[in-house]
């Protein structure tokens, strides 16, 4: 079975975030889908099967299935569009989270939902114990939660003690804050899906571009996640939808062999 390995949200090889991505004619056992996963130690390896208007996509971590992932969803449409032949500058796919739509241009445009995000007034304890610092406000949407800084400084300094973070319920946790030179900065921490800190998420995007978009009073960013690899993305706000921006880059083309009986 192909295999392409990716680097998404980033114009150049070893920086953004990597993902694998397998195209099936139909779908493995899931039991060997999460073992692929753990295999590769990637933040998300993706499957694609072909359906009648796109393909249907599903993500998996080393550790579990995830509902959504924008990075891999990316590096997806980058693979359909320059190594599969893929005709037509829009790819549709279905999903545990809905319709989504990614565009090409220029770059690559995601088109998700947005994420209804709610202000958590009985924060957990362990979030505060595991960043150390509080935060100034916490919201919680359909996966995440999300903790708001003051500055780009504090969400620099962020050392987190991953095995309190991993008791909290959901799929993680994104911090985020005003940036200092563009629109604002998050990292995105998720021990609980085995991932302790993921270099770029565009998924997480969902949240943050309706927060900063009631904070900012605009509707288009530019941000950056600030993990060791780094990632630049471009957000727009539109309606109920978020246009997630970014480049991507292929790293490796393999076989991979396994025995599905």
């Amino acid at each position: 079975m192909k295999q392409y390995i990716v680097d998404a949200f980033t114009d150049e090889l070893f920086s953004g975030n990597p993902a694998a991505v397998c195209i099936l004619d139909k779908w493995l056992p899931d039991k060997m889908m999460q073992r692929i996963a753990a295999e590769n130690n990637l933040a998300e390896t993706a499957f694609l099967t072909p359906v009648t208007d796109g393909f249907h996509i599903r993500w998996f971590t080393p550790a579990v299935e995830v509902d959504l992932c924008g990075h891999a969803t990316l590096a997806s449409a980058h693979v359909l569009f320059n190594h599969e032949r893929y005709q037509g500058n829009k790819i549709v796919f279905d999903s545990r989270s809905g319709q989504l739509i990614v565009l090409k241009s220029a770059n690559l445009t995601l088109d998700f939902p947005v994420d209804k995000i709610e202000k958590v007034s009985n924060v957990p304890l362990a979030l505060t114990d595991a960043l150390s610092q509080v935060p100034t406000e916490v919201y919680r949407g359909k996966t995440d939660y999300m903790a708001v800084y003051s500055s780009q400084s504090e969400i620099e300094q962020l050392d987190p003690d991953f095995r309190v973070l991993a008791k909290l319920d959901g799929r993680g946790v994104i911090v985020t804050a005003p940036g200092d030179t563009i629109d604002f900065v998050s990292r995105f921490f998720a021990p609980q899906s085995g991932i302790d800190e993921d270099p770029v998420t565009g998924s997480a995007h969902t949240s943050l571009a309706p927060y900063w978009a009631s904070k900012l009073g605009k509707e288009k960013f530019s941000c950056l996640q600030l993990s060791a690899r780094g990632g630049k993305l471009f957000c727009e706000l539109v309606g109920d939808r978020v246009k997630i921006s970014g480049n991507a880059v292929t790293y490796s083309i393999a076989d991979i062999l396994i025995n599905t009986n």
